[in-house]
């Protein structure tokens, strides 16, 4: 089997993620305490009780969705015998990549906290609140994306954010050249043009802010190189130099999230399954519409795990 690990990013957190595994493993169990213990904060309490208002704030869903993903990644190697070194790649979405270079050994379990809890900020200190948005194109080429963004950026900033998967866009940037790109979008005959309860325009320039200091603060974290290429947003290929990875994690905040070619470039090696650590199957999902035929499991609760690692046998 040719395997790759791909790890979730913002929108798939929920109350009471990571719980079930809390639960039943306590390899689960102590990587939620030590994300709790490295951000001095009951962060699991809050992950599992909510309220999904305190949740979604960019500052904890972030360490949130990881912790979940390592203590998934954690069970599968305690409890199944299965290391991440069974993937030939891994690739994570946004604040998922950090989850990645966890995964693999590049970043300790609180250092990736800590650094997630400060990107969060960060990004939310970048832009005040209603300056900027974003916006999901359905239904979209990447012609009509960049025929929206020409006519959004008439009224400021408006850039593709994500490239999620054959005809689904993210657009970001400021408020008012968004919602002319939506409807610039929906003229050209887009599906569907939805602007997005978001708190921050992510990877669009107006986060120039957060990026400059996530540049600060990974200057003087030590990264290792990963034991598995991590195929990263801002290049769509495999990345094993920490320097490069580094200079990378700094890009992505203003970048482009590369996910459809991502997971082109892993087909195209021949990676046919694709496995999705943590909460949700947004992952997942969007596989199918990216290359038909590949295998995605979403893997979150004792039973998907099991199944999973027995799969692999």
């Amino acid at each position: 089997m040719t395997l790759a690990f791909t790890f979730p990013g913002q929108g798939s957190q929920s109350v009471g993620m990571g719980k079930e595994l809390a639960d039943n493993f306590s390899s689960a169990k102590a990587v939620f305490q030590e994300v709790d213990d490295a951000l001095s904060q009951n962060l699991s309490r809050l992950m599992w009780d909510g309220p999904m208002e305190d949740l979604t704030l960019t500052a904890n869903t972030q360490p949130a969705l990881m912790a979940c993903s390592i203590a998934a990644m954690r069970v599968l190697k305690d409890e199944f015998d299965v290391d991440v070194t069974a993937a030939k790649y891994v690739a994570g979405h946004s604040l998922g990549e950090y989850s990645a270079l966890c995964a693999t050994g590049s970043l300790s379990l609180a250092q990736t906290a800590i650094l997630l809890r400060l990107r969060g900020e960060a990004m939310q200190k970048a832009v005040a609140i209603g300056v900027g948005s974003m916006a999901a194109l359905l239904g979209a080429s990447m012609e009509d994306a960049e025929a929206a963004v020409k006519a959004g950026s008439a009224k400021g900033v408006c850039q593709i954010a994500n490239d999620n998967a054959t005809g689904q866009v993210v657009l970001s940037g400021a408020k008012g050249a968004i919602e002319l790109a939506a409807e610039h979008a929906r003229e050209l005959g887009v599906r569907k043009a939805v602007i997005l309860p978001v708190s921050a325009p992510f990877h669009c320039d107006l986060m120039a802010p957060a990026a400059e200091a996530m540049a600060d603060v990974l200057a003087d974290i030590e990264m290792l190189a990963p034991c598995v290429p991590v195929v990263n947003n801002v290049s769509a290929a495999p990345i094993a130099d920490p320097a490069q990875l580094k200079a990378d994690l700094v890009m992505q905040v203003t970048g482009r999230v590369r996910w459809r070619e991502s997971i082109e470039w892993m087909a195209s090696e021949g990676i046919e399954t694709y496995a999705e650590p943590g909460t949700g199957k947004v992952l997942t999902v969007m596989l199918k519409r990216i290359v038909k035929g590949l295998n995605g499991a979403a893997i979150n609760t004792p039973e998907t795990l099991e199944k999973f690692a027995l799969s692999l046998k």
